[in-house]
């Protein structure tokens, strides 16, 4: 139809559609692609929610849009569609590893220059997926990964300082994340204090959240000073989350068949106490 609007709407009750009767998707979804390279952005970005939307359940089915997809990440300007574009195409790369190294320069792109924060934060955590599947097939990985991992630390370690909880909590999400493929990221002295703080947040999710991340922070220079500032947490604490602290504290001990562990009489006497 010659007006975007209706356009808009034909695809909304589409959508609609298909969610009622999947299997009328084979026979249109075809028009519902056609509106990816649509004149009007209005009718893109429409088109974009909907196949979103569409892949949350199976995101193999929609890996040959990823071309498409891609095209949009490195040329919209639109933050709302790009935060769906991006989701997308996160989702894609457990299915199409290779998809991984492309991704990681145009998503640090929209980290050093967005000033939106929700795209922000979704850009960070979609290279967080993408990192573990970024080796290349020779066994290197790409020459940008460092700077790429630093630049994902601290942006994700902003999210922490904010004040607003929910940025906070989706920043130790995002550290989280970032482990996997980089276990030791956060044993920095620059990050020790900023999780420690979280254990004392009012807030028990992101007590738990920062309790987490702790694993990666432990060195044996470091493990006494965090088993000492652990106890101190663990007299104040009451129920599940002291057990969730006692825990920690003798997985970080024992870990890698007590690697870290120094002075076996010292780890006794934390036990007994």
């Amino acid at each position: 139809h010659p007006q975007p609007y209706l356009r808009k709407k034909a695809l909304l009750c589409l959508f609609k559609l298909f969610v009622k009767y999947p299997q009328g998707l084979r026979l249109t979804f075809s028009r519902v692609q056609q509106c990816l390279d649509d004149t009007h952005p209005s009718v893109i970005s429409c088109a974009v929610n909907v196949i979103t939307e569409l892949s949350d359940k199976n995101p193999r089915n929609y890996l040959h849009l990823a071309p498409a997809f891609f095209q949009l990440l490195t040329t919209s300007s639109n933050n709302w569609m790009l935060i769906k574009v991006v989701k997308l195409l996160g989702s894609l790369v457990p299915e199409e590893p290779r998809l991984a190294r492309k991704l990681l320069d145009p998503l640090a792109t929209i980290v050093r220059n967005t000033q939106a924060k929700s795209l922000l934060y979704e850009a960070v955590y979609t290279i967080t997926l993408s990192l573990p599947y970024a080796r290349k097939a020779d066994g290197s990985m790409p020459a940008s990964m460092p700077s790429i991992v630093a630049l994902c630390a601290e942006t994700l370690k902003t999210f922490v300082e904010e004040q607003d909880q929910n940025l906070k909590y989706l920043g130790l999400v995002g550290f989280g994340s970032l482990m996997v493929s980089h276990p030791k990221v956060l044993s920095s002295p620059d990050y020790r204090p900023l999780v420690l703080a979280c254990l004392s947040d009012e807030d028990v999710t992101i007590r738990t959240r920062a309790l987490d991340l702790l694993t990666g922070m432990t060195t044996r220079k470091n493990l006494r000073e965090l088993v000492t500032q652990l106890l101190r947490h663990v007299d104040l604490a009451t129920g599940e989350y002291k057990s969730d602290l006692v825990a920690k504290i003798i997985e970080m001990c024992s870990g890698e068949k007590y690697a870290l562990l120094v002075d076996f009489e010292w780890y006794l006497d934390v036990l007994i106490t």
